[in-house]
């Protein structure tokens, strides 16, 4: 144990997390800049929002998951295990032989760690701040779907994958959008379309689909034109032969809108997802009535709960092995759904 305590020692707090040569082909890279740029939708909606309900968060996630705790109990004995985005450390001294390591962009989630003696510290998940080949296996548990575009996703896959030695192994798991219970999605707010993979239509923030959008909610039955009248019939003609078909066609209308509101919920990807704080939880005094002031939380009243949103790009199927596929010094080793989630584990090549 103390072989390997001096071990982690050596990885640890290393300010860029980066080589040398690494850090000279970020330099030069405008792009890996933009990667590691922040979106606002990310600070507001997924950063912001942890820090707010970190200890109702904490008080919610203790168990852990089969498929998680298999990976981590087959590790070998002394194995230094990286947790990047380990929340309230719930996985973190999991497998009592091996040294784990954790990460969070939650400063609040962070402290919970912390005051429970875990080895953790701040960090994105994109520029995780540990040299490269630092330890033998490392989980993403929950943590890429948090992230607003493509290419920071591919970029904490590659991370992951760097932080580790050759022969290492990356657990990562995402949600999926074939959710089991089709019910909850009901429950989240679709957004709207991104114009390019960098930024969300608007200044900062994204936008929720109008109503004007195809959404969770059925199609109204009048047809309305353009400019939001009813359209009429201009004459009496007209009116009976509409009348003669209407009731042979609406079936076979409703049906083709059924099948179009259907496939653009399953094309769907980008959601806010609620969080119920409820109201003896929330810091009525501190950060929520600052959130309820500034809009980024709401009241509900019913459930007795300032309700805040999550960003969410929820995976399907074949999207995180497709990501994953691009990285030329790591290869897919397993590939499974499980609890509405998708999973892969790679192994370091290179």
């Amino acid at each position: 144990m103390f072989r390997n305590v001096r071990k982690a020692s050596r990885f640890l707090y290393q300010p860029l997390g980066l080589s040398p040569l690494a850090s000279m082909k970020e330099m030069d890279s405008a792009s890996s800049i933009s990667i590691k740029s922040t979106p606002e939708i990310e600070k507001t909606y997924v950063h912001r929002v942890y820090d707010a309900i970190a200890p109702h968060f904490s008080s919610t996630r203790f168990a852990k998951w089969p498929k998680v705790a298999a990976f981590l109990s087959s590790l070998p004995s002394g194995s230094l295990v990286l947790d990047a985005g380990c929340g309230n450390g719930k996985y973190l001294g999991f497998n009592p032989d091996c040294f784990f390591v954790g990460c969070d962009i939650s400063p609040s989630l962070i402290k919970i760690c912390a005051d429970r003696g875990h080895e953790v510290l701040v960090a994105d998940a994109v520029n995780l701040p540990y040299k490269t080949g630092f330890g033998d296996a490392a989980i993403s548990i929950a943590v890429l779907h948090h992230l607003s575009t493509e290419s920071r996703r591919i970029k904490a896959i590659e991370e992951l994958v760097r932080a580790v030695r050759k022969g290492g192994l990356v657990l990562i798991t995402v949600w999926a959008v074939e959710q089991e219970d089709k019910s909850l999605i009901t429950k989240w707010t679709p957004l709207s379309a991104k114009y390019d993979e960098e930024e969300w239509i608007g200044p900062g923030s994204p936008r929720a689909r109008t109503t004007s959008s195809l959404s969770l909610q059925s199609i109204p039955e009048c047809e309305e034109c353009s400019s939001g009248e009813h359209v009429d019939v201009l004459d009496d003609c007209a009116t009976m032969k509409i009348q003669e078909t209407e009731d042979l066609t609406d079936q076979d209308q409703h049906h083709s809108r059924d099948l179009k509101d259907n496939k653009n919920i399953e094309n769907q990807q980008e959601y806010f997802v609620p969080w119920h704080l409820p109201y003896h939880r929330a810091e009525i005094s501190g950060s929520s009535a600052q959130a309820l002031a500034n809009g980024l939380a709401t009241r509900d009243d019913k459930k007795g709960a300032v309700v805040y949103n999550r960003y969410y790009h929820v995976f399907s199927e074949g999207e995180l092995e497709r990501l994953a596929s691009g990285i030329n010094n790591a290869r897919v080793v397993d590939q499974f759904f499980d609890k509405s989630n998708w999973c892969i584990i790679l192994e370091k090549i290179l």
